[in-house]
This record gives C-alpha cells, structure tokens and sequence, in this order.
C-alpha cells in the first residue's frame, strides 16, 4: 500500500512539473511548440491516472489497516487537479471556437503583410490568407470582427493605430502613414507564440478613415480565439 501512495504522488508531481514547464521551455526555444503541447496530453493522461490512484486510495482510508499517511492520496489528488486543470481548460476553449488561425474584419480583401512578409513566409502558416473556406468559419464564430471607421485622417488614424497597438504590448515593426498601414508582432504570455498583426487604413467617404485589421498566428491549426479577442481588443481601444 506504501508503494501505491508514493506512486501516485510521485505521477502528481511529475503530471503538474509536466503542465508548469511545458509554455515557458516552448517559449525560450528549449524545445519545439509540439513538444510542448505534447507535454499538456500526457500531463493530462498522467493526472487523471494520478487523480483516480488517489481517489481508490482515500476509499481505502475507510478499512482500520489502511488508515495511516492519509495525507499522501489528499495530496496526490489535490496536485493531479492542479496539474489537469490548464490543458483541460485549452481544450473546452479550443472545442468552442473554430479551428482557424487568421482572423480580418475584411475577408474579401484581407490586410497583407509587407515588413513582416520574410516571417511569415519561414512560419509553418505562412502569409496567404485562406479563403472562402476560413471565412465561412470566422462568420458564424465571430460576427462581431468588422471595420470600423474613425474621424480622423489616415495619417493620424495609422499613428494612433501604432499607439495603440504599443499600449497593448505589440512589438511594432512598421508604421506607414503614407499608406496607412502598421505591421506588429504579439506574443502570448505562457507558450510564447508569436502573431503577427497588419492594420489597414484606408479613406473613408465620411471624411474620416476606414480601419481593418488582420491578426494571424505563426503556427497552430486553432489559435483559440486569440486573434479574434485581439482584434476586439485594438478595435475597441481605437474607437
């Protein structure tokens, strides 16, 4: 019985050591991003089997024999959860969005990217915006991601655009007023992955100017509503 207490403990601790260093070595380049969501699913894996082990264990508390260290299950329990609860959290938020990577207000002339053009063509997504096909998904997701238009000329609206974009932490790279477009770089907090940002202005008919914005992951299938929250995010803050 020993054995099995120390065992479960020790899957515990090796499950949550698992799902604590899985973003930051994927973020400081010690291993590939695959490798560090590998390390979530079998974190996850060895934390149920970890959680179970300690649940059979704390029923045994009940028989006299078997009644002593019963704080080594609660433990192995409470760190199992601890060590299941993110992944198990990515994954009911990936579940709930489309599996997509590059959101636009405009998807029938998506915002290109020119100063961050080399970076994408080296990312495994790649610069080319996909089609029909990824808009249909990002409509019935995200109806809310449109253009807006603001008063002021394209000149000021792409500096301001730039600002904007510094306050929420983007690393600008570009800023083009003469044709209205910033380029930036933002960087997730636990995985460290990068997203690239293009933002687009253009004249509008009211005299002021018309802001589209692309916001498009480097790597990954889903991006788990990231970029859409971004682009509310700079949207909102602009207006």
């Amino acid at each position: 019985m020993q054995i099995a207490r120390i065992f479960v403990l020790a899957a515990a601790m090796i499950a949550l050591a698992m799902t604590i260093v899985a973003g930051p070595g994927t973020r400081f380049d010690v291993w590939n991003y695959r490798v560090g969501i590998g390390m979530l699913a079998g974190a996850t894996v060895l934390g149920v089997v970890a959680a179970l082990g300690a649940v059979v264990l704390i029923a045994l508390l009940a028989v006299a024999r078997w009644r002593t260290q019963a704080w080594m299950p609660m433990t192995a329990f409470v760190i199992a959860l601890a060590a299941i609860a993110p992944p198990v959290i990515l994954l009911f938020k990936a579940k709930s969005v489309p599996p997509i990577h590059d959101i636009t207000t405009d998807m029938a002339d998506p915002p290109a990217f020119v100063a961050l053009m080399p970076a994408r063509n080296e990312s495994a997504n790649g610069a080319a915006y996909e089609g029909a096909a990824i808009a249909r998904q990002q409509e019935a997701a995200y109806p809310d991601i449109q253009p807006i238009v603001t008063k002021d000329a394209p000149a000021a609206a792409t500096q301001r655009a730039a600002n904007v974009g510094r306050t929420m932490g983007w690393n600008v790279v570009a800023t083009d007023p003469a044709s209205g477009r910033v380029e930036a770089t933002a960087t997730t907090g636990w995985f460290g992955f990068k997203d690239d940002i293009v933002v687009r202005i253009r004249p509008d008919a009211s005299g002021g100017s018309r802001v589209d914005v692309r916001s498009a992951s480097r790597v990954g299938k889903s991006d788990i509503g990231a970029n859409a929250a971004r682009i509310r995010e700079f949207l909102a803050h602009l207006a």
